[in-house]
């Protein structure tokens, strides 16, 4: 019986050229210098890991697959659990980097399924 157990998923997003800015088309959330009860999306709240908090829709991260809630374990092969805020923000928006390999967990499988029958 698995659905408490996170569901781990890589993701490549290539992010999208908007005149000098490369975009990724999702917002985070958390780092360990933020306040882990405020994640709405953490069932355990002293997880001080970095969430996805927002998709913008048809964007590069939308497309591939990038889920609110999401939580970022790794950024191109750099670990993401012990991060600030600040740290992953920089590790995701490097200028030289068009892609963006993601190592995320859901938290269950079943949750992953429901929501792609509703969609």
């Amino acid at each position: 019986y698995f659905t408490s157990f996170p569901f781990q998923q890589r993701i490549e997003i290539h992010k999208l050229r908007q005149g000098d800015n490369l975009i990724l088309g999702f917002s985070i959330g958390g780092g360990i210098d933020q306040d882990p009860t405020q994640n709405p999306f953490s069932e355990d709240k002293t997880d001080k890991g970095i969430y996805v908090t927002r998709v913008t829709e048809g964007g590069p991260a939308e497309v591939a697959g990038l889920q609110i809630g999401d939580k970022i374990m790794q950024v191109n092969g750099w670990d993401m659990t012990m991060v600030t805020h600040d740290q992953a923000r920089k590790r995701l928006t490097k200028r030289n980097e068009e892609v963006v390999r993601l190592l995320v967990t859901r938290q269950s499988l079943q949750k992953a399924v429901q929501q792609s029958m509703m969609s």
